[in-house]
């Protein structure tokens, strides 16, 4: 069931990553309202917009986070499931594992070189997730 485990693990991955993008959309528009009330500006329709969609990207990725709890919730089933018949699955599903713990081990390094924070770098973007 190591398989299961580690899915269940890049799932966790896949909602912290959500979940920090979350704050930082909602952070950077907090930042531009603030920008906004200081300099007296008054926005026009294109930039409600902008601002609209910042809080569209939120919700949906708070609509994913969801999905993915509740694909837990069924994995959470299956290996229960299978606890009591482990032989049955363990050939298919230790491949699967192999390949997965790998995604996993990507994903974790992405996110740790992003750390949340734009540098200036010699590559050719930022990749995260």
């Amino acid at each position: 069931m190591q398989f299961l485990h580690t899915l269940d693990g890049l799932l966790e991955h896949i909602k912290s990553v959500e979940r920090e993008t979350i704050e930082m959309t909602q952070k950077a528009q907090l930042q531009v309202v603030h920008f906004i009330e200081k300099q007296g500006l008054i926005l026009d329709d294109e930039t409600l917009e902008v601002m609209q969609y910042q809080d569209i990207i939120a919700q949906q990725l708070g609509a994913t986070i969801e999905a993915i709890e509740n694909a837990q919730k069924h994995l959470q089933y299956f290996t229960r499931a299978f606890s009591e018949d482990d032989s049955l699955a363990a050939e298919n599903l230790e491949k699967m594992h192999d390949k997965l713990t790998s995604a996993l081990d990507r994903a974790r390094e992405k996110h740790s070189a992003f750390g949340g924070k734009i540098q200036h770098q010699d590559d050719d973007g930022i990749e995260f997730f």
